[in-house]
């Protein structure tokens, strides 16, 4: 979750956007021609969505949006168990729960014993999001790591992947995963906004990097860089909506519909063809998630 509260809008430039200003339904028009997609870290639980939660689901199936991974991150629990409530009710939507850096000073013994719980869940398919942010240090750093700490051992003890959420703070990020054997579980730092060095640690560590709208604003042009560095098969999409809207949208909301703007940015700043990037970034997230797999293995990366 990359909000007012979360890590890259003003890393590329300006805020997250108003995400009470709905996108115009003339620019959701499903495209002529469909790429299968998975939205691979969205928060379909938050406010912005209740008025229209089944309509915003129904676009991102008619824009080619095969799965998504809606994300626990608004709050302790409240937000994971309606994470977990929309995964049971939407075959084409897994949850991953966890406690995000801004609420580690909440989390308290109970929290995990729930979260224990719901990491059985058959409909879950990572511990996330967990991880620091130094930018706006809702919660004081140390207890972010001492969370951050504790939620790779659970990762570990439970085989799940992590989906992790990094600004200003991928040293000791960094750090945490390799001390405490992160690379066995392996994951995702999700809305990559971080420089080269710090793509390369995550990537030595074994985690994909999934990159968001941020990827199509103006003066993105590092994170492009990263990018283009970015091995295919490490590679993953997301709008974290319903925050970080892509261009042309940026301002208003965002919603799953649109993770095939990052498809498109990716596409030209990799030279692949945007049916290309649908499925190597599919097959990423079929794997690392472990989803029902849609997309032949044998996709060729180049």
């Amino acid at each position: 979750m990359d909000a007012e509260a979360g890590g890259g809008p003003e890393v590329a430039g300006g805020a997250a956007g108003d995400v009470s200003r709905r996108p115009r339904p003339a620019d959701l028009v499903p495209p002529a021609t469909l790429v299968p997609l998975v939205d691979s870290h969205c928060h379909l639980d938050q406010d912005a969505f209740a008025p229209d939660r089944d309509a915003v689901l129904a676009r991102a199936r008619a824009a080619g949006i095969q799965r998504l991974v809606t994300v626990g991150a608004g709050g302790p629990l409240a937000s994971n168990r309606a994470a977990v409530a929309l995964a049971e009710a939407h075959a084409d939507v897994f949850a991953a729960v966890a406690v995000h850096p801004h609420d580690a000073r909440d989390v308290t013994e109970d929290t995990y014993a729930e979260l224990r719980d719901l990491w059985t869940h058959a409909r879950v398919v990572a511990v996330g999001e967990t991880g620091l942010d130094y930018h706006y240090r809702h919660s004081p750093p140390e207890t972010q790591r001492a969370h951050l700490q504790r939620f790779v051992r659970e990762a570990r003890r439970t085989g799940l992947p992590l989906v992790l959420h990094c600004r200003d703070a991928f040293a000791d990020l960094v750090a945490i995963l390799a001390a405490e054997g992160a690379a066995e579980v392996g994951g995702v730092v999700h809305c990559f906004s971080g420089s080269p060095a710090d793509a390369e640690a995550c990537l030595a560590l074994g985690f994909h990097l999934s990159f968001s709208g941020i990827v199509t604003f103006k003066n993105a042009g590092p994170l492009r860089e990263v990018v283009r560095m970015t091995p295919p098969d490490r590679l993953l999409v997301e709008t974290d909506a319903p925050f970080l809207a892509p261009v042309p949208h940026r301002g208003r909301r965002n919603e799953p519909a649109l993770v095939r703007h990052v498809a498109e940015e990716i596409a030209r700043v990799t030279g692949r063809e945007l049916a290309e990037v649908a499925a190597i970034t599919t097959r990423n997230a079929e794997r690392v998630f472990r989803l029902p797999q849609q997309i032949a293995a044998e996709v060729p990366l180049r």
